[in-house]
């Protein structure tokens, strides 16, 4: 059975998690998903090869290898709603961000939910709650870096394009105000990309739920447009080209947080 995650320990105080870039899907449940479904179209795609950098600078990784179709592991185990009023997928997702339905079998009910949460989700949150926990002990501080992308276009969640570089720290909670300043300052000055700070996407589950600037772990989300990197139509190829101008610019995001981190909080 495959690991629910791949983890490479760094040397710095920052963890980056990558909860949506996993494409399997054990047989039993792909059997019952829908063409469309198989697709995967809401995955996060080729992010680890985007962020194929984070090994020069010492970063700690933490990289799902399950669809999010199994489990979405940025929503709460209780499945509550992260943006209430609005419209969200849930922690096992029935429809896909085009409304196509997953299943063209019987739904997952309750107990088959349970065993997803157990067997995908927890682990996940456990090694990032670890991580985090060690990365506090031995430097006195962490930063968590959650990446994820979307098509630029989704009208299910959000009119019109979104902007290139969508920053979240669940709305000022998750992450300390001059930090979230810091980065948007980076992403703005990104020439020929666009930039948001709490916009649509303020961060998810884990933002919201492992940030805690008051016992110094600070947390972002940046949610990244698709088309700066790759083409979001199927079979959702990567753009070396592309990529290769956006690139330099998500290094220099975390160049930001971790200098940030070594002038704010770093031991004396």
């Amino acid at each position: 059975m495959m690991e629910p995650f791949q983890f490479r320990q760094g040397g710095v105080p920052l963890l980056v998690s990558i909860p949506h870039v996993g494409t399997h899907v054990p047989p039993d449940i792909a059997a019952r998903m829908t063409p469309a479904a198989l697709a995967l179209p809401d995955t996060d795609w080729h992010l680890d090869r985007l962020y194929d950098f984070l090994g020069d600078l010492g970063a700690s990784v933490l990289t799902a290898t399950h669809s999010r179709y199994v489990v979405d592991l940025n929503r709460p185990p209780d499945d509550a709603s992260l943006y209430p009023g609005q419209d969200v997928t849930g922690l096992v997702p029935l429809d896909t961000f085009a409304r196509a339905p997953v299943y063209a079998g019987p739904l997952p009910n309750r107990d088959e939910v349970a065993a997803r949460r157990e067997g995908w989700w927890r682990p996940y949150h456990e090694r990032l709650a670890a991580e985090l926990a060690r990365l506090r002990e031995e430097h006195g501080y962490a930063l968590l870096w959650d990446a994820h992308s979307i098509a630029s276009e989704v009208p299910r969640f959000f009119p019109g394009r979104l902007p290139d570089f969508n920053l979240g720290t669940g709305g000022g909670t998750a992450a300390d105000a001059s930090l979230a300043a810091a980065l948007f300052a980076a992403a703005e000055s990104a020439q020929g990309y666009t930039a948001v700070l709490n916009g649509r996407f303020k961060g998810g589950y884990i933002t919201r739920r492992y940030g805690d600037p008051a016992n110094k772990v600070h947390a972002v989300q940046l949610e990244l447009v698709q088309a700066t990197y790759m083409d979001e139509a199927p079979p959702y190829p990567f753009d070396e080209g592309r990529a290769r101008k956006v690139r330099p610019h998500l290094r220099r995001l975390l160049e930001t947080l971790i200098a940030w981190g070594r002038e704010h909080l770093a031991r004396g």
